[in-house]
């Protein structure tokens, strides 16, 4: 256990006062205690700042009571950096409870995540929109802290404003870039939840740091006026006073200074001069009830002439922190502007004190306690959510962190502390394709918090990951198994598959060329041929033509045909050609005739007006090489030359194989295609609307899967060999698809 030391008397009671305003005796109590705790672990330490840490402790203690945290939430501002400090695990939670620790902890943690992100940590230096980007990493971190318990958050504002205040007394190159960091993150922050105390000062001292001419100008314009604008506030509360008391409302009235950075804003945004910003002159009217607010308002526009456009109703339409009043501008006394703010005391506290005046720990047990804890949090969480368009730079807020809702998302941090935010579940091997593809591609191992884990053991948020590659490899399909639990994100799943694809294409590519190779050095074209040879069959690459041909869509008669042409020698025909200008209703018997089916046109060599069709095991199309086959009551069946059923029937029925060639008539044709994908929801849709963008009709599909593959078999309808070409290559660029081939 650590040592308690006492402190002094007399420097117990000037600490303690500040920081137990409000407090019951037992709390003050507490606080004491946490005060004689932290005393002896901060004596010597500094924050990176250069403040130490004891009066920084001090500090945030202070802020809280200004702005009514409860004792819980006082103790853990005292004590946030006592978790890095003590030397046994678990001397909080025996020293001052579980809860106290928790939140403790939790600052600690809150703390650690902007050391680590803060650019002078990183190596080079950070651009501007570099900077922007981290501290939208850091703010999604502070919704984490959030959801866990608001006070965490709370305090750490506290802290900033510490921070700011050590800065205007001690002056450093930093403070303009903490300055930046605090309107960008903090300020807003405050302001969504409704602690105006703390936002007011973080605002005008980081104003201060970063436009110090600016911000002395517009303060002697205040000082200038000072003692006439209190001379002038003072003639006005009298006259509403008595107003309000002759129309039976019962009302506390007050002046309402206006802090510097507001009346900036305010200059600023609607290009105003100093005079013509309206509430540097401000009333603020406390009223019993609801209705009384609208009677003094009233008595209000009855009294001074209310200025148009000037009125808001926050009662009626309460701004997304719950802040509630009436706000309105008037002609006062002497012709000047004046604002005037009404609301009850509870709407009042609210706006003083924002979500610290309605935390729920009072009384009740555990569970009353945890059930309000997780109604506020909820609560709370879409507010700052909604929050995101008054970050300066919005842009960066993505869309997977506004669905970022409870425990939908875990944050991580790199060996470097750059912070990176996964789905709930995620594993290193998500972490590792969340940093790049080839890390996730050579991921073999991660160590965790320091730790060897195995790869498919969830990430907890804050943890630190490292990945333990190798040199070769790549990743293995059992990461595509959602029963194994390798991968929970969509990018990492995305990544594997194009791997895979990329591998089954290589696979493809190399088969074909071995084939192309081969055909080319038997016709004695060398390697000198392949482009030559590519373009002549209508590809613009060569590794195109070795695909095509690995997947069957060219066959090696057809590259046969494309060398021949090449070396000028004509194409020699099993038939010789019709004479174009002979009619097929008066060709002699024996020269040939020309099919008449919907499928488009055959020349059948030695018969005349014979029925033909074209073989539905291998649905030839224009201008594959074909042969018939004389079938008995059928007439001639057309197949495709390397067709495994015509090899078949050619061994048992030599004698009724006949010649054919496609007659260039024009037609539509039937075309089987084989498809191997990863299995994946909406895989068939996909495939279809691809098909349907190339107005292509399909007739039929037959699917099955098996071990996360699909194999699926289309049937459907073509005008050529061309839009088959198109077909298969808008099929093979849909996500997860393997390979096609003719069916």
């Amino acid at each position: 256990m650590v040592s308690v030391v006492q402190l002094h008397p007399q420097n117990s009671a000037a600490a303690l006062e500040p920081l137990a305003e409000g407090l019951s005796a037992d709390d003050r109590g507490l606080i004491a205690r946490a005060l004689e705790f932290a005393e002896p672990l901060y004596a010597g330490q500094q924050l990176s700042t250069g403040e130490p840490e004891w009066p920084h402790a001090l500090g945030i203690g202070a802020s809280l009571a200004s702005i009514g945290m409860d004792a819980a939430g006082r103790l853990a501002g005292i004590l946030f950096a006592a978790a890095k400090h003590v030397r046994e695990e678990g001397t909080l939670q025996a020293t001052f409870g579980d809860e106290i620790a928790a939140l403790a902890v939790g600052v600690e943690k809150l703390y650690q995540l902007r050391v680590a992100t803060r650019p002078g940590t990183r190596t080079g230096a950070a651009t501007k929109r570099d900077l922007r980007a981290e501290q939208s990493e850091i703010l999604r971190k502070m919704v984490l802290g959030m959801v866990e318990d608001i006070r965490v958050v709370l305090i750490r504002l506290a802290s900033r404003t510490q921070t700011l205040r050590w800065f205007a007394k001690h002056p450093s190159d930093e403070r303009r870039s903490y300055a930046e960091e605090t309107l960008d993150i903090y300020a807003p922050l405050a302001n969504r939840l409704g602690v105006w105390q703390l936002k007011w000062e973080m605002e005008d001292l980081s104003f201060r740091f970063l436009e110090p001419e600016l911000y002395k100008r517009i303060a002697r314009m205040l000082d200038e006026r000072r003692v006439e604008r209190e001379q002038y506030i003072a003639d006005a509360m009298a006259q509403l006073g008595r107003e309000l008391k002759a129309a039976g409302v019962g009302a506390e009235i007050a002046g309402r200074p206006k802090h510097i950075y507001s009346i900036w804003n305010k200059m600023r945004s609607k290009e105003l001069d100093f005079d013509k910003v309206y509430d540097v002159r401000a009333l603020r009217v406390i009223v019993p009830d609801v209705k009384d607010c609208y009677a003094a308002l009233g008595v209000v526009h009855n009294l001074w002439q209310p200025l148009p456009r000037e009125f808001d109703d926050y009662i009626s339409r309460p701004k997304g922190n719950m802040y509630q009043s009436l706000h309105t501008a008037v002609i006062g006394p002497g012709e000047r502007t004046l604002e005037v703010q009404i609301r009850t005391e509870e709407m009042h506290r609210h706006a003083e004190f924002g979500v610290a005046a309605h935390w729920r720990y009072k009384e009740g047990g555990r569970m009353a306690r945890a059930d309000a804890r997780f109604d506020d949090k909820i609560a709370l969480l879409r507010e700052l959510l909604a929050w995101r368009d008054e970050v300066a730079d919005s842009a960066q807020w993505t869309e997977k962190t506004r669905a970022a809702a409870l425990d939908d998302t875990v944050y991580v941090l790199t060996p470097q502390g750059k912070v990176v935010d996964l789905p709930v579940g995620s594993t290193a091997v998500d972490f590792a394709y969340a940093l790049h593809s080839d890390l996730g591609h050579h991921c073999r191992g991660a160590k965790v918090d320091g730790r060897m884990v195995t790869l498919d053991t969830p990430l907890a948020s804050g943890q630190r990951v490292e990945i333990v590659t190798a040199k070769s490899g790549g990743p293995s399909r059992d990461w595509l198994s959602p029963e194994r639990g390798f991968v929970k994100s969509h990018r990492a799943r995305q990544k594997i598959r194009q791997w895979f694809n990329a591998q089954a294409l290589a696979e493809t590519i190399a088969a074909g060329r071995a084939l192309v190779e081969r055909e080319l050095k038997r016709g004695g074209a060398g390697q000198a041929g392949l482009e030559a040879v590519a373009a002549k069959l209508g590809f613009q690459k060569s590794d195109e033509l070795f695909a095509a041909v690995g997947r069957d869509e060219i066959n090696l008669r057809q590259l046969q045909v494309a060398l021949r042409e090449l070396k000028g020698v004509a194409p020699q025909r099993e038939t010789a050609p019709l004479p174009a200008s002979v009619a097929p209703k008066k060709r002699a018997r024996g020269q040939g005739a020309r099919t008449s089916n919907g499928d488009g046109g055959v020349l059948v060599v030695g018969m005349d007006r014979l029925l033909t069709q074209l073989a539905r095991c291998c649905k030839p199309v224009p201008p594959d090489p074909v042969r018939g086959f004389v079938t008995r009551g059928k007439g001639v069946t057309v197949h495709r030359e390397d067709c495994d059923s015509l090899r078949r029937l050619a061994e048992r029925h030599p004698e009724r194989m006949i010649d054919a060639q496609w007659s260039g008539v024009g037609g539509s044709y039937t075309v089987a295609a084989r498809v191997t994908a990863t299995d994946r929801p909406g895989l068939l849709r996909d495939i279809g609307d691809a098909l349907a963008r190339e107005h292509i009709n399909v007739t039929a599909v037959r699917t099955q899967s098996r071990e996360d593959l699909a194999f699926m078999n289309f049937t459907f309808v073509v005008e050529n060999l061309e839009q088959l070409k198109r077909a298969f290559g808008t099929i093979r660029d849909v996500n997860g698809v393997i390979r096609v081939a003719r069916g």
